[in-house]
């Protein structure tokens, strides 16, 4: 896979240097144009994280994934374009439910000018730039994050109010996407996997993050949040393709069909189980 391929797979056409101007502008692009997503796992497709698998499905045939995804195919990018980078462990919602969530994520550190900053495509409402690894407040735009340091090499990031996660922890060890390949497997085919129990995309427009969850379209902004219901596989087949930039063709003949189906269980099921929380 080329530079050159993957500058136009993301439309960045500006200059490209080992400089924070061209990682800001990668990053912002990339987040943009490549969706979070996870219609393969919905449709029981493996998951690989081999670098030639990646670069076919998240450059040649322009589709999104999820976070291990993500951030090898943003690594890619980096450091073709010249950047040192190194891939981390993460653990989301550790802050609430311990050690175990350990390897549930994996976030990238850039090594620049004596600076380092935190990359990260593998939030699908995360923040579009990267983050100065330093701690403090960071504001983007309407959005304010928080870097907190834990320990020598661990950190925790608290996401904006009202964002999908309260928070994610990465510690600085370097690891390869192949140390996530055990847990990706986990993630993508458990029957109690979030991943597998509900179709997720996932991409920033305009001053909005836009998240589809199942069949309900949900739109985040620092003003607050509106969300939607879509009533029909049409609207659902618009909606991956111009809202997330999915390429319907590549999901086989019937697999807009097939998600659409996917998507109404898990919405009836969600409702079910909230009518019965409401009644206790």
């Amino acid at each position: 896979m080329t530079l050159d391929a993957m500058l136009h797979r993301i439309g960045h056409r500006g200059r490209v240097a080992a400089d924070r101007e061209t990682l800001f502008a990668l990053h912002r692009s990339w987040r943009r144009t490549v969706p979070y997503e996870n219609l393969d796992i919905q449709l029981g497709r493996p998951v690989s994280l081999d670098p030639e698998a990646l670069s076919d499905k998240l450059i040649r045939r322009r589709r999104g994934g999820y976070c291990y995804e993500q951030n090898a195919g943003l690594a890619m990018l980096l450091r073709l374009a010249g950047f040192e980078v190194s891939m981390v462990e993460g653990g989301v919602m550790r802050q609430a439910r311990g050690d175990a969530m350990w390897g549930n994520h994996n976030a990238l550190i850039i090594d620049l000018d004596g600076r380092r900053w935190v990359a990260d495509a593998g939030i699908g409402d995360g923040f579009l730039e990267p983050l100065h690894l330093c701690e403090g407040t960071h504001t983007q735009g309407e959005f304010t994050y928080r870097l907190e340091r834990l320990t020598s090499d661990t950190w925790r990031f608290h996401h904006h109010p009202g964002a999908t996660i309260a928070s994610y922890d990465f510690r600085l060890q370097p690891c390869e996407p192949a140390d996530f390949a055990a847990r990706s497997h986990e993630l993508s085919t458990s029957p109690e996997s979030p991943y597998v129990t509900t179709l997720i995309a996932a991409r920033p427009v305009a001053r909005h993050n836009s998240l589809l969850l199942s069949r309900t379209v949900r739109q985040y902004s620092a003003d607050g949040r509106s969300s939607w219901v879509i009533r029909g596989v049409d609207g659902f087949a618009t909606t991956l393709s111009e809202r997330f930039l999915v390429p319907l063709e590549d999901l086989g003949p019937d697999g807009v069909g097939r998600l659409w189906e996917k998507a109404g269980a898990q919405n009836d099921l969600w409702r079910t189980r909230t009518q019965e929380t409401d009644r206790h």
